[in-house]
C-alpha cells in the first residue's frame, strides 16, 4: 500500500493551506488547493523532487484557485473540480476575485467529478464527496486507506466554512457535513483549507457547530 505523506503549504492574503499529498513510495503528488505563490509552490515541487499527477480543487474561490492553472501547465498536469462549481470557477463575481483587486478573473478545470466518484491519482483511490452549502459545488477528497480527508473550506477544527458568499447556505453545508463527513471513522484526519488540521472524532465531540 502507497504510503501517504501530506506537506502543508500556507498561501496568498487569507492564508489559505495547499497540500501536497505526496505517495512516498514513487514520489507521485497531488496538489490540493494551490490558491496562490505557484512560482513558490512550483520551486518547492522540483526542490523535494515530486512527480504531480493532478491539481485537485475543493472549490473555486480565488483563494483556493489562484495558482491551479500555472502549476498545472508546469508539469503538464490537469486540474479536478466538482461539476457543480463550473459557474463559481468561471465567474468573478462568485469566485471572490473582485475582493482582492484582481478584477475579471476566470478559473477552470479540466475534469468536472461528481460525488462518489472514485479518482485513481498518484496510487491512490480517492472518493469525490460533494459537500455544497460553502459554494454549490464544493466537495472533500477522502482517501479511505490512509484515513485523510481534504476538507476545503467545508469543515474547520472547531468550526465550519463560512456560508455568506454567493451560493452558500448554512443549512445545506450542515447537512452535508453531517450526512458526508460525520460518518467517516474517527481517525479520519481532516486537512482543512485555513488554519490547523482537526480528527473527525474531534469534530464529533467538540464542534459547536455541530
Amino acid at each position: 500500500m502507497a504510503g501517504l505523506r501530506v506537506e502543508q503549504y500556507v498561501v496568498g492574503p487569507v492564508m489559505t493551506n495547499c497540500y501536497f499529498a505526496v505517495n512516498e513510495d514513487t514520489k507521485e503528488a497531488l496538489i490540493v488547493d494551490p490558491g496562490d505563490s505557484a512560482k513558490a509552490l512550483t520551486d518547492k515541487i522540483k526542490e523535494r523532487g515530486l512527480s504531480p499527477k493532478a491539481v485537485l480543487l475543493t472549490h473555486g474561490h480565488f483563494d483556493h484557485a489562484f495558482a491551479a492553472e500555472a502549476i498545472a501547465k508546469e508539469f503538464s498536469v490537469p486540474i479536478y473540480a466538482e461539476e457543480h462549481e463550473k459557474e463559481t470557477l468561471e465567474s468573478p463575481a462568485i469566485n471572490l476575485c473582485g475582493m482582492m483587486g484582481r478584477q475579471g478573473v476566470v478559473f477552470h478545470a479540466d475534469v468536472y467529478v461528481k460525488d462518489g466518484d472514485i479518482l485513481d491519482l498518484a496510487g491512490f483511490s480517492i472518493k469525490v464527496l460533494h459537500t455544497p452549502g460553502h459554494t454549490r459545488g464544493g466537495c472533500c477528497y477522502y482517501i479511505e486507506k490512509e484515513q485523510a480527508l481534504f476538507a476545503g473550506d467545508t469543515l474547520f477544527c472547531q468550526s465550519v466554512g463560512r456560508t455568506d458568499f454567493p451560493g452558500g447556505s448554512a443549512s445545506v453545508l450542515l447537512r452535508s457535513i453531517e450526512e458526508k463527513l460525520m460518518s467517516l471513522p474517527g481517525q479520519t484526519k481532516v486537512y482543512p483549507g485555513h488554519n490547523e488540521t482537526t480528527s473527525i472524532g474531534w469534530e464529533r465531540q467538540y464542534n459547536p457547530f455541530l
